[in-house]
């Protein structure tokens, strides 16, 4: 069963814009290649999402590490918090060390 798109999204272009994109579209709509084309820049970038997977992971590793130092004990309830945690806000944190790369301030 398909979803009933009830929001639109929409710019001006010029006429030669128009027809870059008509071309572009194919035997696609316009509004269909456009629809495609906007969701996918604004879907992370496979690098972004094997980054903040790797940095929920270093997330995780480092507190289960810093508890076993201290000898504390840790729940299912303390995992599951931990878990959590760091998949918060794991992309913007992966897209902020890529950020800091390419302007050199790794």
């Amino acid at each position: 069963m398909s979803v009933l798109r009830t929001k639109s999204v929409g710019t001006k272009v010029t006429a030669d814009e128009y027809a870059r994109l008509e071309a572009l579209a194919g035997t696609q709509s316009l509004s269909e290649w456009t629809r495609d084309v906007l969701l996918k820049a604004a879907a992370p970038d496979p690098a972004v999402r094997l980054l903040a997977e790797v940095l929920a992971l270093r997330t995780i590793l480092l507190n289960l590490h810093f508890a076993i130092a201290t000898g504390r004990a840790l729940s299912v309830e303390d995992m599951q918090h931990q878990i959590e945690r760091a998949d918060q806000d794991k992309i913007a944190r992966a897209q902020e060390r890529l950020a800091a790369v390419t302007q050199g301030a790794a």
